[in-house]
């Protein structure tokens, strides 16, 4: 199992979505910290970058893995269009 962080946007972000999506969101989110390589999630290393996203719906939670530390780092949460700006 590996130890969640996040980050002050993320958090502000997920407090501020209705409380189904933030279920959903937060399920994944610690399905995630369980096995970051589980199939059934929908992950993908950015290109040129040491981030990761997730995809739930419409959200994208970009997050930065720490192997040997075992630490999920969650940076950004957003819609599909703004979290990559």
């Amino acid at each position: 199992m590996y130890k969640l962080e996040i980050r002050r946007q993320a958090a502000t972000k997920l407090k501020s979505l209705p409380r189904n999506e933030r279920l959903r969101i937060t399920d994944k989110i610690d399905q995630l910290a369980v096995n970051p390589d589980d199939s059934a999630l929908d992950t993908k290393k950015l290109k040129d970058s040491e981030l990761y996203r997730l995809r739930v719906g419409i959200w994208r939670i970009i997050y930065y893995r720490e192997d040997t530390l075992r630490i999920i780092s969650i940076e950004k949460l957003g819609a599909r269009g703004d979290v990559y700006k």
